[in-house]
């Protein structure tokens, strides 16, 4: 098979309608690997022609953001419109938001943007649960016809390729699925579109032309991709990132997530590297006597000489920058016996003789040399071109000699003139999927070969699970600590991290489930869920710490070790007494003990049980006091990787942060109103925000009001 090459994406659809009959079963990728402009020509002509049935299954349809009304409209509207300038968004996304799909067409999602959809009926009714490493077989089950995705174009080793670029994820995974129903004689189609703003990602995420049916290529849908901001990362946050930094291991193993916290987790990890004696101090202050026993068996607060291998469903921004600050560095070989030399210390970099006698001993060669082993020892430098496969005969400097590994003559001449300096294709970063903010693009494409070549974009089935090749994602995935985030967690040790119990989905499962369970498979792997320990609604806090719950996504069998903003509790292989209890450690004092009086009450732990003093000042303050502290030492920055806001905008937002509790609280609001009428602001000072915001001639009394409650705000964040 060899690929149509074609132009418009109104041809590739008009052969898309032809080949599959008006019937179509569209399997796209989650994020930013969606061919938008492929997708919405596609759905155009769905909504326009009644007879043609569609069906998309698909996760994180993004589109930018749209934001509430007054200030934060004001705010919001000029940054998303600079953001997102460029981006093509997929139509049908807007429909399915508004639930105004035309009949014809059906929208079934496996993940969504964190609480988008929790009003919407539609989508609650066509989510469909399966875990990431599922999702290939999921749509093979649910008769997918059609695969489409953009990749980027360009050469490797001297021949053209495709690369996909940000999402390996399912689409490798699912190619030898539809090959395979391809053979038994149905008819499913594979599209391309080139979009040369995504990074050209090497190793898996290299594919040949011939693999799609149709490749579009058209300069004018070389379109800005989607890139979320960075999101402040408050207190709570770098306290939770602290914690969980302690636990990581050198030369090991690590996997985070999007988001605040796993900007935190990285952030933390460089402070540990750079500033140790600073990291130490802060982690005291922020309670870590009071599980010290425990992380000084499972991690470690040294720096990180040796460095860590990530592997992680999603290559977030905080890999990018723990690579660039030196910490993301060990690597990693596609190959079980090499890599069982580096992990005992037998190999480093530079290949010698014993090397070549360590992987006989270990059965690298097996018996007899073939061209296909010489050329598996060249790819990772153990020989160098002097050794050649020619004529069914291996040839060492133009020389033929035997094939037998027990030959003695071609060992020694082998050593002597075959072996290569250093090893080769080692792999610092396999990650399924991107997504991140511009510069995380930008920095991707600008890097040097070398630095890409450490990346693998590669299936969820590879990074998520052991089952592709278990015995070398054991060798590879040492100390390994899978830290994800949750909503909720009871003090049982269930989590919460996908759904409410009404039923009502946030988000998804994900890759969450694969990653717990596989800590638990993996010899010295650890799960390390993060879960703040309280949220606000309307005014009120409350805790995330519950007693139970009517939904979980990791049930309590499986439960090892949650960190809150309070510190970490340590629950594998250990009684529900002791969990109870260690959960209780980590929670709000504020409901520490209305959580132990019902545990009591369920005879889960003793009556004469009382919650340790050390774990008794489980207070807000006291995490903010200590990371405000640090932050006057230019420690600890909201934005720690940098932002897309201006400085006046920072400002603002922070003022923003402050207001929206008091919309939901009327006597705070009343008292925030008094006291903005009641105190003079400096005109000077207040001049360039009230600017940014349009709001240096307030009009009437709802403006007026806002103008002085944003300067209220304003005060006491500057």
């Amino acid at each position: 098979m060899s690929a149509e090459p074609i132009t418009t994406v109104e041809e590739c659809v008009d052969k898309i309608i032809k080949d599959l009959n008006k019937d179509i079963v569209f399997g796209m990728p989650l994020g930013i690997g969606k061919p938008t402009q492929f997708i919405n020509e596609l759905y155009r002509r769905a909504k326009a022609d009644p007879s043609i049935k569609l069906r998309m299954i698909t996760a994180l349809s993004l589109v930018p953001p749209k934001p509430g009304k007054g200030l934060e409209s004001t705010f919001l509207n000029p940054v998303f419109d600079r953001i997102f300038d460029g981006y093509v968004p997929p139509e049908y996304a807007y429909d399915l938001n508004a639930q105004t799909l035309p009949p014809n067409v059906q929208v079934s999602e496996f993940f969504v943007k964190s609480g988008s959809m929790m009003k919407n009926d539609y989508a609650q009714q066509h989510y469909i649960s399966c875990n990431y490493t599922h999702v290939a077989r999921c749509m093979i089950d649910q008769g997918v016809n059609l695969l489409a995705q953009q990749v980027s174009a360009g050469t490797h080793n001297g021949q053209e390729m495709l690369s996909l670029s940000s999402n390996t994820d399912v689409t490798n995974d699912l190619m030898p699925l539809i090959r395979e129903e391809q053979e038994h004689g149905r008819t499913i189609k594979i599209v391309a579109q080139v979009n040369q703003e995504l990074p050209f990602m090497k190793n898996d995420a290299l594919v040949t032309p011939d693999e799609f049916d149709y490749v579009v290529d058209n300069i004018s849908y070389y379109t800005t991709l989607f890139a979320p901001p960075n999101m402040p990362v408050s207190p709570v946050d770098f306290a939770i990132g602290m914690h969980a930094s302690s636990l990581i291991k050198d030369d090991g193993t690590l996997q985070i997530g999007i988001g605040s916290m796993g900007d935190a987790i990285a952030y933390c990890c460089i402070l540990r590297h750079q500033h140790n004696d600073v990291f130490r101090e802060s982690l005291g202050q922020l309670g870590y006597k009071n599980y010290q026993a425990f992380a000084e068996k499972l991690g470690d607060l040294a720096p990180f000489e040796k460095g860590l291998y990530g592997s992680s469903e999603m290559f977030v921004n905080g890999f990018l920058h723990l690579m660039k600050n030196g910490i993301l560095k060990r690597k990693v070989y596609d190959d079980v016996h090499i890599q069982t030399l580096v992990n005992e210390g037998r190999l480093d970099q530079d290949i010698t003789p014993d090397t070549l006698d360590q992987l006989i001993e270990l059965g690298f060669f097996g018996e007899v040399l073939h061209g296909a082993l010489i050329e598996k020892a060249k790819h990772f430098g153990v020989f160098n071109d002097k050794v050649t496969w020619e004529n069914h005969s291996l040839h060492i400097d133009g020389k033929a000699f035997g094939t037998s590994i027990f030959d003695i003559e071609t060992i020694t001449s082998l050593k002597a003139l075959g072996l290569g300096d250093k090893l080769k294709h080692g792999i610092a970063m396999h990650g399924g999927f991107f997504l991140g903010p511009t510069d995380f693009y930008q920095a991707l494409r600008e890097m040097s070969d070398e630095q890409r070549d450490t990346i693998s974009m590669t299936s969820v089935g590879h990074v998520n699970q052991l089952y592709i090749n278990e015995d070398l994602a054991k060798q590879q995935r040492q100390e390994a600590r899978f830290i994800n985030t949750g909503l909720m967690a009871t003090v049982n040790g269930a989590v919460v991290s996908d759904g409410l119990e009404n039923g009502k989905i946030v988000s998804g499962v994900g890759g969450q489930y694969n990653f717990v369970s596989m800590a638990h498979a993996l010899p010295n792997a650890r799960s390390i869920l993060l879960v703040r320990s309280t949220r606000s609604s309307n005014g009120e806090t409350h805790s995330n710490i519950v007693y139970n719950y009517g939904h979980i996504t990791i049930p309590r069998h499986l439960r090892d070790v949650v960190i809150t903003e309070y510190g970490v509790a340590n629950l594998r292989g250990r009684t529900d007494a002791e969990v109870i209890k260690e959960m209780l450690n980590v929670a709000d004092s504020r409901f520490q003990e209305q959580l132990l009086n019902q545990a009591k009450a369920n005879g889960k732990v003793e009556q004469s049980y009382e919650i340790p003093a050390a774990y008794r000042n489980n207070t807000p303050d006291k995490i903010t006091r200590v990371i405000n502290e640090h932050r006057k030492q230019n420690l600890f920055p909201a934005m720690p990787f940098g932002t897309d806001f201006s400085p006046e905008e920072l400002k603002i937002g922070a003022a923003l942060k402050q207001l929206k509790p008091l919309m939901g609280n009327k006597v705070a609001l009343a008292k925030a109103i008094f006291k903005a009428h009641t105190q003079t602001f400096d005109s000077d000072t207040m001049t360039p925000y009230l600017e940014r915001m349009k709001m240096t001639e307030p009009q009437g009394f709802k403006e007026k009001l806002e103008a002085k409650l944003l300067q209220y705000a304003l005060d006491k964040v500057l």
